[in-house]
């Protein structure tokens, strides 16, 4: 049976906020809509849903993700998932510039948790905190441009 992978989607506080962040990233917006009704009560399991959506896609088209501010329930803070607990993790992306990807975070008050790591002089990354607390990896592949 194929299976094909269609977006992650994250909760977020700002809907405008994070995708103002990740379209400078380089995402592209491929829709905004507002969901609600008994269709959206039932795929979600909540009801009384309703929630202001946008639909990023990756500059490769292979990648997307869907960001969601709920309107009604209110939204539930939690505290940001940790690298080492068990459940949503992180959102990884490969960049050509990391230290190009890492200035556009900083312009959105978005710095590394701890520098960023060579490993083995194939790749740098880094894992920041992005909006609404998301973990976000960003990754060079040295291999594609070994001047940098």
């Amino acid at each position: 049976m194929p299976i094909t992978l269609e977006n992650v989607g994250i909760a977020v506080r700002d809907l405008d906020a994070a995708t103002a962040f990740f379209t400078d990233l380089g995402l592209t917006v491929l829709g905004r809509d507002e969901v609600s009704g008994e269709w959206a009560d039932t795929a979600v399991g909540l009801d009384g849903n309703h929630a202001k959506i946008a639909v990023l896609q990756t500059p490769d088209g292979h990648g997307q993700l869907e960001l969601f501010e709920y309107i009604h329930p209110d939204a539930i803070e939690t505290e940001p998932t940790l690298p080492n607990e068990i459940g949503m993790h992180r959102v990884a992306f490969s960049v050509d510039d990391i230290d190009e990807s890492l200035a556009i975070a900083a312009r959105h008050g978005f710095r590394p948790l701890r520098g960023v790591a060579n490993y083995q002089d194939v790749y740098k990354l880094t894992y920041l905190r992005g909006p609404s607390g998301i973990l976000v990896m960003l990754a060079q592949d040295l291999t594609k441009n070994p001047e940098i």
